[in-house]
């Protein structure tokens, strides 16, 4: 099978999430067998990095990368986010993209590789699949993070996007959105809970769920997913000194900022926190009074596991709605529990869920659950069996694979029978309209395919007949 990956952000140009499951479906696909293509926008990355560094990054042998550099350098993705089209990249996208080989063409951040526009090329003999790895289709500021500074609980995109001060993307108000994913054969959600909020303001069409997966070498070696009993247990050396880990992009939607001062009650603990951001100066002011909140800094793969494996607790503050939230995955498959805010979207459908983690709402709940996971080792090892379990199974590469080919097969066929099968939008004039809560259907009138069951009461596998 030849697949060709599309996305705005990918390998040392890129800042985690979204790049991080490209290149590790990727390199699933080239351990079966498959041949994969990645493109991506390098004149992207460029305009909005600011100080972030590039990653350190090695590509797996066999994968071919296309970097897109426009002599306009950062006028080509300024002019993909205005206009919701390739402009710059035009002509070569359409070489990559409509070459007759391609058996599969799989969109991810599309918003400045070429916007809605991009949905458009490549030849329709392809099954071509969409993931919405965050609120883009949704959100001009791609989080539902309203004004920077809570979530987005009714939509106001023109004032938003103002005071985020993001130039204002009036293409969104027409149809160029619905006219690009009209080109989709499904659009999939890493999780229940962006589908459904996705559902809720206005997408429909064949949704599907798909949650992302981690496997046995994220960290570069094989056998980074460790059993209980190795991580932050008795026999770490850690013992004398429990730590308390943390990791991601250090912007404010992150919540760091709400765990950092609780540390002040928990002398006989350290939080360790990976990552830089635009927010780091503002992090570090805060935690300057207390010797026990370490900044690690970039982590490589393998520094993020060990660090993880050596935590009691992997605490996951997010205050904006995540879609899935790799870090618990990462943490889990070290046989780490989360401790996961309940205001993160999807972080309680991962994290809490699915038995690997305790959740809370307040501080003070927060600092319950810390000390808990400190203290109380039946506790933790309970949570951290769960864990293991759920990144094992339900998150590992041979199931993620098998429901990736379950899905595209079953596109083939409905592309055989002569049937669409692309997700709509429906967007209000004005601003971006909730929709009534409803169940997504197929052009069909069948449920929408879930792969993949879910670890909670609401999980279900529904397949096409």
């Amino acid at each position: 099978m030849n697949v060709c990956m599309v996305t705005t952000f990918f390998g040392s140009r890129s800042f985690g999430g979204d790049a991080a499951y490209v290149d590790r479906l990727s390199r699933a696909l080239l351990r079966a067998g498959h041949r994969v293509e990645v493109i991506h926008c390098g004149d992207a990355f460029e305009a909005v990095r600011g100080a972030h560094p590039p990653r350190p990054y090695e590509a797996p042998e066999g994968l071919r990368i296309h970097t897109l550099a426009s002599r306009f350098g950062f006028l080509s993705p300024l002019a993909t986010q205005q206009t919701g089209r390739p402009w710059f990249k035009t002509s070569r996208l359409k070489a990559l993209l409509d070459r007759p080989d391609w058996d599969v063409i799989h969109f991810h951040n599309i918003s400045l590789v070429g916007g809605p526009g991009v949905l458009e090329l490549g030849r329709p003999e392809a099954v071509k699949l969409m993931t919405a790895h965050e609120h883009w289709l949704i959100c001009p500021m791609h989080l539902l993070w309203k004004e920077n500074r809570k979530p987005c609980d009714s939509p106001q995109c023109g004032r938003c996007m103002i005071r985020g001060r993001r130039p204002p993307q009036l293409w969104r108000f027409g149809s160029s959105m619905a006219r690009g994913l009209s080109h989709l054969d499904a659009l999939l959600f890493p999780s229940q809970y962006a589908l459904d909020e996705h559902a809720r303001r206005g997408v429909t069409g064949n949704l599907v769920k798909l949650p992302y997966f981690l496997p046995e070498d994220w960290a570069g070696t094989r056998g980074a997913i460790t059993p209980p009993g190795r991580s932050g247990a008795a026999d770490s050396p850690a013992k004398a000194r429990p730590i308390l880990a943390a990791a991601g992009r250090l912007v404010k939607m992150k919540g760091f900022q709400t765990l950092i001062p609780l540390m002040d009650h928990l002398p006989e603990a350290d939080l360790v926190i990976a990552g830089t951001g635009p927010y780091e100066t503002t992090l570090r002011r805060l935690a300057q009074p207390l010797p026990n909140v370490i900044f690690a800094g970039l982590l490589s793969g393998s520094g993020l596991a060990d660090l993880f494996a050596r935590a009691r607790a992997v605490v996951v503050p997010s205050l904006f709605p995540e879609t899935f939230g790799y870090v618990v995955a990462e943490a889990f498959s070290m046989a780490t529990p989360v401790v996961a805010h309940r205001g993160g979207g999807a972080i309680v459908e991962t994290a809490v869920e699915t038995g690997g983690g305790l959740g809370y709402d307040t501080p003070d709940q927060l600092l319950t659950a810390l000390r808990r996971m400190i203290h109380d080792d039946r506790l933790r090892e309970r949570l951290a069996r769960n864990a293991l379990e759920t990144c094992r199974t339900v998150w590992s590469e041979s199931a993620h694979l098998e429901r990736y080919y379950q899905l595209i097969e079953s596109l083939r066929r409905r592309k055989r029978e002569g049937r669409a099968s692309g997700p709509a939008v429906r967007f209000d004039a004005a601003a971006v309209a909730f929709a009534p809560p409803h169940v997504a259907t197929t052009p069909a009138g069948q449920p929408l395919v879930t792969l993949g069951p879910p670890p909670h009461s609401r999980s279900s596998v529904v397949r096409e007949s």
